[in-house]
């Protein structure tokens, strides 16, 4: 048993998520959660700036004595992962391969749609590493730029207008292709998941890429031995910009609240 924290990080409100999951599949863990709500969002960033980006994060992250670190965006573990992996002594946890063995194993027409960010999108991330699992599988890929603002704002509901026309816009090209399975490659994207269903239709299967994510790093945990063991764990959440709109849009995507648990962090120190 190891109780020491994991630590989860995501350029904002997305990898609440993966939280969330965490939370269901083993509530006794420590969790620590980093938003650089400051500089959300990741998608629209050059490579280059997307890895210094991560490194600051995960060096705050570091401050902590932690027994692994998830990365609940896609936007890094398409573009960073590799690196951050070499540069540290912990287990680090990424979203696209979780999340392309589910799309791979749950598609029945040899179709899967992506969507996430353009810096995810451009990376071919998910493509490479579906083909890895079986070459004849199709990728329809999709970047959606104005998802991850709209979440960050509280425009994730059905019957706003809004949201609702931006999704229409980004997924007829997809539904297009007849995919049957869906990957929201962005962690933000399952907050928006009633508006992508409603949006693609019935008999379209959704995969979460960051509960994904959260299931595997636990299952690789449990395999070292590495779970707390504990009843009930602790979670700490910090974030580069105002720590009031977090917790109340927080409040709303975990079910409870987190006033008072919020910390802001000046990230550029790290």
């Amino acid at each position: 048993m190891d109780k020491r924290a994991i630590g989860v990080f995501d350029s904002g409100l997305g990898g609440l998520t993966c939280v969330r999951e965490l939370r269901r599949l083993a509530p006794g863990e420590d969790l620590v959660y980093f938003g650089d709500t400051g500089r959300v969002p990741y998608g629209t960033r050059s490579r280059e700036t997307i890895q210094r980006y991560a490194r600051q994060d995960v060096r705050f992250l570091r401050s902590f004595d932690l027994k692994a670190i998830i990365v609940a965006c896609n936007t890094v573990s398409a573009n960073a992962l590799a690196e951050l992996r070499a540069e540290n002594d912990v287990p680090v946890y990424g979203t696209i391969a979780p999340a392309a063995r589910v799309a791979a194993a749950s598609t029945q027409n040899r179709r899967v749609g992506l969507i996430g960010t353009a810096a995810s999108v451009r990376s071919g991330a998910y493509e490479r590493a579906i083909s890895a699992l079986d070459p004849t599988l199709r990728v329809y890929a999709k970047a959606c730029p104005l998802f991850v603002p709209l979440v960050e704002n509280g425009r994730n509901r059905l019957g706003d207008q809004v949201v609702e026309l931006v999704a229409q816009d980004y997924l007829t090209e997809v539904k297009a292709k007849e995919v049957d399975t869906l990957i929201m490659g962005c962690t933000h994207y399952p907050l928006l998941s009633a508006v992508i269903a409603k949006t693609m239709g019935p008999g379209v299967k959704l995969v979460d890429s960051g509960a994904e994510c959260a299931a595997a790093a636990l299952r690789d945990l449990e395999e070292k031995g590495l779970l707390s063991g504990k009843a009930a764990g602790e979670s700490r959440f910090y974030v580069s910009d105002s720590t009031e709109d977090f917790a109340r849009l927080a409040s709303t995507f975990l079910g409870e609240s987190v006033t008072g648990q919020v910390e802001r962090v000046v990230i550029q120190e790290y």
